[in-house]
């Protein structure tokens, strides 16, 4: 499987690059960048590590490797000017995500392909993709709370001194201010989370909110996120080249689950073969229900806005083609009943 990143000359593209190449699931990872000489040196640098790592193989190209990519993963993104509003950005970076969306397109991208949509704000541009690339909705999935979700089980992990591996707790919702954590479910393999000696609801506060704030604080530290980022990234992919059906927070189309219409924002998604195999719903707790209500409301009010300005996107002819391509709700995909085996992937 080929996987090609726009925004590979970046901190997050090349440590995306970096995490697949030593997960050796895919066969080729193309680093596209409007930086072409750092794309080249990402690339050179992985190239030097390859012996001590996989066999995977990483260069360094332009939009025309569209063509020939299944896994299209975009990290590209503008960071905040001083003084500038949160629209404002969101604006700038909507005109971007649209811009090489465009170039995707019409350098080819393949009606087989996957979309992997990193950039921010991750749940506003990955809607807008569902609309303007073409393919089935299941195939367009936002990074989502995935990141989220490895930093609460990593913070949680820490704080009660229990391997973050075996912490099985999500974050759904936005990627952003109104993600919500799900406690209801929480556990630590499998033992409910509450009965946990050492756990309290302020450490659950603690965590959740050492969460919310893990983005900012890695800018102020160190300039941004990148490692944590990249393996999330990894997980997506890997899931989606070896059809292992995890259970994983990305960010779909919603259109009924949990009450939730014409937003896409993270809920639990099997994903594999075909990219969301299903969208499964899980019996929450009414504050969690209210969360997940309000993440959309805020995701809706943005959308309403960006298309206030740059006009409507769910045009009727892509609310026809995202209904033709699947099926709603939590239903499995036509076709995708069976496993694709590795094998049959195009290197």
């Amino acid at each position: 499987m080929k996987v090609s990143i726009i925004g590979g000359g970046g901190l997050v593209g090349s440590s995306a690059a970096y995490a697949l190449q030593t997960g050796g699931k895919v066969s080729h990872v193309c680093l596209i960048d409007a930086n072409a000489d750092a794309a080249k040196g990402h690339a050179y640098e992985l190239l030097n590590a390859s012996a001590l790592t996989s066999d995977v193989r990483v260069t360094a190209g332009t939009m025309d490797e569209i063509a020939t990519t299944d896994v299209v993963v975009i990290t590209a993104g503008l960071r905040r000017k001083p003084d500038e509003s949160r629209l404002d950005l969101i604006n700038r970076n909507v005109d971007l995500f649209l811009s090489l969306l465009g170039d995707v397109t019409k350098a080819g991208l393949k009606k087989s392909a996957y979309l992997v949509v990193v950039s921010n704000p991750v749940d506003v541009l990955t809607y807008l993709a569902v609309q303007r690339a073409g393919l089935p909705w299941q195939r367009v999935l936002g990074l989502g709370t995935q990141l989220d979700t490895a930093r609460f089980r990593g913070t949680l992990g820490q704080m009660l001194g229990v391997p973050p591996s075996q912490i099985n707790a999500l974050i759904l919702g936005e990627h952003g201010d109104s993600m919500v954590p799900i406690w209801s479910s929480a556990a630590v393999n499998g033992l409910p989370m509450a009965q946990w000696p050492g756990y309290t609801p302020a450490l659950g506060a603690k965590a959740f909110e050492d969460t919310k704030t893990a983005g900012a604080t890695l800018i102020k530290l160190k300039g941004g996120s990148s490692m944590a980022v990249g393996h999330s990234i990894r997980e997506v992919v890997e899931a989606i080249a070896d059809d292992t059906r995890r259970v994983l927070p990305v960010s779909t189309l919603q259109q009924g689950l949990y009450g939730l219409r014409d937003v896409c924002l993270s809920v639990p998604t099997i994903v594999g073969c075909g990219g969301c195999r299903q969208q499964i719903h899980l019996t929450l707790t009414q504050k969690e229900q209210q969360g997940l209500e309000q993440s959309a409301r805020v995701l809706r009010e943005i959308i309403d806005q960006v298309e206030a300005r740059i006009g409507k996107v769910r045009a009727e002819a892509s609310t026809t083609s995202a209904a033709s391509a699947g099926p709603r709700g939590n239903a499995v995909p036509a076709g995708l009943q069976r496993p694709i085996p590795r094998a049959a992937w195009g290197k």
